[in-house]
């Protein structure tokens, strides 16, 4: 059975909390049309990014989404000296 993450399957909310972010900094305003469009490109892209993980791990998907959250962590702390 392939199961998606809790976490990563409800993402989609705050990803859209991030897009109005960006357009207010911006000051400007997206159509519903791109909105649904980046949050597609997003979310399949970290589902993918998952499912690699998984399949190159062979561990299951929610395994596969710590392994992913926890290499971004350290590269940020590698990126800001801390490592």
């Amino acid at each position: 059975m392939h199961v998606i993450p809790d976490f990563l399957c409800n993402a989609g909310g705050v990803t859209v909390s991030y897009f109005e972010m960006v357009q207010n900094l911006s000051m400007y305003c997206w159509t519903t049309e791109e909105v649904y469009s980046r949050l597609a490109a997003k979310m399949s892209a970290a589902y993918h990014t998952v499912l690699d993980a998984s399949r190159n791990f062979a561990v299951n998907m929610r395994q596969a989404a710590y392994v992913v959250v926890v290499d971004r962590v350290v590269e940020a702390m590698r990126l800001r000296g801390w490592v």
